[in-house]
């Protein structure tokens, strides 16, 4: 039986956050827009805490009512609890222009509030529809997709964003994947009833805890808004490695290290099973083509320790749009100088801030934060709620050599 063709200007291979900005951005500039969507919504996944700087990109989309209307937890700064000291960041202590307060998602609920604007915006979302194969050429772009009933079909388009996520569609079908430079981490993380009632504790912030005996561990604490909170521990893939123990035994041994956060949960239950995700890195050998483009995790993802997935998947989600739409206008343009280097100057701001963070820079500094000259933390702040293509921030232009500056006054 021959294939159903199917034929639009672009498909979108992903519904979370960042292919529902694309999609719908698209479709308010009379673009026709086909989203793909592996999975059924709603659906259990990790990248809960905001930034204030993706605030803008739902914004812009459109999407930021129905993300205010939500009731999720309001989010204005960040908690980073050490073995030998506390430190606070506020966003609205910053230098950049716009938002300084986002929200704490549980990511089944979020993804699909926004899904669900899309369709009812007008864009058909097909679930539970995977991209089996992919040819893009010069002349256009050719998929072919599997429904859950294994029914196969072709669309036909002129451009495909993969917003896929870890599922990294286009990196794999067109052998675009390369290692990443980053060393292999695994994270292990859960949700749980916190109980946090009872206690002092700041629900408007993440929390991140650092394990006392090996700065290499940390922990994160994302409190939602209906006595929930994510739970994580991210460490080097090589201290994970035994067999013998459960996830649930390696989470909980490893918070057992950070004693504030160990005393935090002392009454929290599980409520899902502990999951992990191990070498999440990821890299690529090219973002974008004259016919595609590779948005957030498909292309690259970093470490979870600043939040910064999310904001980048928008970001190029937003960035990736606006260059389609200049082309369809020119016919042709560098995809290189109009979305690679202009995502990259964030993507590289936080590869920096993620570097220095594990070598142990970053958390001298932050640990010095209440000592810090004002400007230099207000530079920091921004960069922290996600302001990293600001590039009136010294921070942002010449990441690397203002973190050894400023971490060397911290010796």
């Amino acid at each position: 039986m021959q294939d159903i063709v199917e034929r639009c200007d672009v498909v979108v291979i992903g519904a979370g956050p960042a292919g529902a900005i694309a999609a719908k951005r698209l479709y308010d500039a009379g673009c026709h827009v086909i989203v793909l969507e592996k999975q059924q919504f709603p659906r259990f996944v990790i990248g809960e805490s905001l930034l204030p700087q993706s605030m803008v990109y739902l914004e812009r989309a459109g999407l930021i009512e129905v993300v205010e209307k939500a009731n999720f937890q309001y989010k204005n700064g960040a908690n980073f609890q050490f073995p030998d000291g506390f430190a606070s960041i506020d966003f609205s202590e910053k230098t950049a222009d716009g938002w300084d307060t986002t929200f704490q998602v549980q990511r089944q609920h979020f993804d699909k509030i926004l899904a669900d604007a899309v369709e009812k915006a007008g864009i058909s979302i097909h679930y539970q529809c995977e991209v089996i194969a992919a040819h893009i050429d010069p002349s256009g772009c050719e998929l072919q997709i599997q429904d859950h009933h294994q029914n196969t079909k072709k669309i036909e388009c002129d451009f495909v964003m993969d917003a896929s996520g870890y599922g990294r569609v286009l990196p794999r079908l067109l052998n675009l994947d390369q290692p990443s430079d980053f060393p292999s981490r695994t994270a292990f993380f859960t949700h749980i009833h916190d109980q946090l009632d009872k206690k002092e504790f700041d629900r408007n912030k993440i929390l991140i805890s650092v394990h006392e005996k090996d700065a290499n561990i940390w922990s994160w604490l994302i409190p939602f808004s209906n006595n929930v909170s994510s739970i994580g521990i991210v460490m080097p893939t090589d201290k994970s490695a035994d067999n013998s123990q459960s996830n649930a035994e390696i989470l909980w041994q490893g918070i057992s290290g950070m004693t504030e956060l160990k005393n935090l949960l002392s009454d929290a239950k599980e409520i899902r099973s502990v999951s992990k995700i191990t070498g999440y890195s990821a890299n690529v050998r090219q973002l974008a083509g004259e016919r595609f483009a590779l948005l957030g995790n498909a292309a690259e993802f970093l470490d979870p320790v600043f939040s910064s997935g999310v904001t980048i998947a928008m970001k190029s989600a937003d960035l990736a749009v606006d260059a389609y739409l200049k082309q369809k206008q020119e016919s042709k343009i560098d995809w290189t100088q109009e979305y690679v280097r202009p995502l990259m100057v964030g993507v590289d701001c936080f590869r920096e801030f993620v570097s220095s963070w594990y070598d142990g820079r970053l958390q001298r500094i932050i640990k010095q934060s209440p000592n810090t000259d004002n400007d230099i933390k207000r530079m920091i702040t921004s960069i922290l709620a996600g302001y990293a293509w600001d590039q009136e921030n010294a921070f942002v232009r010449r990441p690397a050599h203002y973190i050894n500056l400023v971490a060397a006054q911290c010796e």
